[in-house]
């Protein structure tokens, strides 16, 4: 049996490291990885469902209890029925069809509190414990503020959409997805971290910080389409209509504007930028096998392929719900076998070293 981990021995000591509990401060991460899994998937639904506008307050407390009698549903749907996107699209939706969007926008901002529980629970355990290793509880610690301000940023995001406009502002949305991916990519690394005893003295290889470089651009511009409608703009591939690139499509100034701001470039750059992530992973995915990581490599082609596959899917489907809330989470799926790659070949190449 493990005992405590005690935080007053010199960092990496052996009586300290005999002390931690690793691999269960590994599977508690894990666990909580997939919890954050789910949250995308919730929340591309809600987005494609439109419902995200549907609690116009954030009561990061109280707003855990939900509507439960007919006066409470009535007094949401009165402050619903003052947005702009209410009198501009809505006007006239009925009582249940609020609760349909309403049952979205709620669960997405539940599991968000599930989430925080999830993890500060657990880390007050393991504290009081003293079973978090050498050199993590800062890390942990952060990951844990950064949750908390990922909160703020939801919120942040959902105010935009509640004065002067019909939907939230596409790059607070970008701020909000991206966030979530860098925490969970953050949580992810930590656990395999601590299941690989001296991981953390390995530097990530830097071929693999420059796929990742190329994997947080194509999820940026993923943002943007979705925060923009942008998977409507055309639904042929691999043409854009009968054009690469449609030569009548309106053209912003100043020109930069258009990749950000233009539904059109914006789901022309997220196309074929796919391909870029796919050459880099192919690339990782050969440099990990050569090193000795066979199954990384495998799963990470499995995932690249099966996420431009699923992507091709949501625009020949007319972004159909299913197949646009599996791209989503396929993307988390994809940032799983890039940093299974990296860390793996971190590791075999930083044995390699010591043999050497």
């Amino acid at each position: 049996m493990n005992a405590p981990f005690d935080p007053a021995l010199p960092a990496g000591s052996a009586r300290q490291d005999s002390l931690a509990r690793p691999l269960a401060v590994a599977n508690w991460l894990f666990f909580v990885a997939g919890l954050i899994f789910v949250m995308v998937i919730v929340g591309g639904i809600t987005r494609l469902t439109e419902s995200g506008l549907s609690i116009t307050q954030w009561k990061p407390v109280s707003g855990a209890v939900p509507p439960l009698t007919e006066a409470d549903w009535l007094r949401e749907f009165d402050l619903y029925r003052q947005t702009p996107e209410y009198l501009e699209v809505n006007r006239g939706m009925s009582l249940a069809d609020f609760k349909f969007i309403f049952f979205w926008e709620y669960l997405h901002r539940l599991l968000g509190r599930v989430i925080g529980l999830a993890f500060l629970l657990p880390l007050i355990w393991f504290a009081v414990k003293k079973a978090i290793p050498s050199g993590y509880g800062k890390r942990l610690t952060i990951l844990f503020l950064l949750g908390g301000l990922q909160g703020a940023i939801g919120w942040w995001m959902v105010a935009s959409g509640l004065v002067d406009r019909t939907d939230v502002s596409h790059l607070r949305l970008a701020v909000h997805l991206l966030t979530a991916l860098l925490i969970f990519g953050a949580i992810f690394w930590t656990a395999l971290d601590l299941r690989s005893p001296g991981a953390m003295r390995q530097r990530m290889p830097t071929f693999a910080i420059w796929a990742l470089s190329v994997l947080a651009l194509q999820l940026l511009f993923g943002a943007y389409v979705a925060g923009l409608d942008a998977g409507y703009a055309f639904n042929t591939w691999p043409l854009m209509g009968d054009e690469l690139y449609p030569a009548a499509a309106p053209w912003l100034e100043p020109a930069l504007r258009n990749f950000v701001d233009n539904p059109i470039t914006v789901q022309f750059v997220h196309r074929w930028l796919a391909f870029g992530v796919l050459a880099m992973a192919i690339l990782l995915a050969i440099k990990v096998k050569r090193a000795g990581g066979r199954r990384e490599s495998l799963f990470l082609h499995a995932a690249v392929g099966l996420q431009i596959l699923l992507g091709i899917a949501t625009l020949l489907t007319g972004v159909h719900l299913h197949v646009a809330v599996a791209h989503q989470g396929m993307a988390v799926v994809v940032i799983a076998a890039f940093l299974l790659a990296a860390h793996r070949l971190a590791i075999l190449q930083g044995a390699a070293r010591a043999k050497a």
